[in-house]
């Protein structure tokens, strides 16, 4: 398998977590869409261009993060079950996952590119810190009553929530929220994020030094 990514972009890093949760081999394809090189080369893969992207061992394209960990726990059963086999609590993780991405992945987008406008709207900024705080809220009280975000098992909501948090707790203030502090403090152990975050601190290292790497 190919996955085609970038170790900055949060829906990569979902994907990734989920990867190396499957203990699944891969060859990594970092894509940097800003080159036009690197997109030119990308957009005769894939059109659309967006990446994370999972091409399989028979050519099969796979887009979107949910879809590609969904295809990754049919083939890949040997390990961490990232969609639980019980109708109940697989509706649950799914819901999760998509409030995660639609209301709390999605939204910080938003705001990271609001705070690196110059002419950013305040009143927009704080708009949408305080949608953000709401969603944090629920998922707090979820987890009062869960290990992980919807139970004591590690799922695809996980993998979703995780990459959101780093960001969050530097710009949001969620000290407040001790389910989510909690959380956050066992997902840092977690061995899948340990090795997505040496990803991500390596390309923040380029980043800031100007070097990008060779996709």
């Amino acid at each position: 398998m190919e996955l085609f990514y970038h170790p900055l972009s949060r829906y990569s890093q979902k994907v990734l977590i989920a990867l190396y949760e499957k203990q699944a081999n891969f060859y990594p394809r970092i894509i940097d869409l800003r080159d036009p090189f690197s997109r030119k080369e990308f957009h005769q893969t894939y059109p659309q261009a967006r990446v994370p992207l999972l091409k399989t061992h028979d050519e099969l394209l796979v887009p979107e993060s949910s879809i590609i960990i969904e295809y990754l726990d049919r083939h890949c059963n040997n390990s961490t079950q990232l969609l639980p086999q019980e109708p109940q609590r697989n509706l649950q993780v799914r819901l999760f996952d998509r409030i995660i991405d639609n209301d709390i992945n999605n939204p910080l987008f938003q705001l990271e590119k609001l705070k690196h406008t110059e002419d950013s709207n305040e009143f927009e900024i704080k708009q949408l810190e305080k949608q953000l705080l709401v969603q944090f809220q629920r998922l707090d009280t979820q987890l009062t009553q869960h290990h992980w975000v919807c139970g004591d098992s590690f799922t695809l909501a996980d993998c979703a929530l995780i990459p959101c948090l780093s960001y969050s707790f530097q710009h949001l203030n969620l000290l407040d929220l001790d389910e989510i502090v909690r959380y956050w403090q066992q997902a840092q152990l977690r061995g899948a994020w340990m090795l997505v975050q040496e990803e991500v601190l390596l390309a923040e290292m380029e980043e800031t030094a100007g070097i990008r790497g060779i996709p």
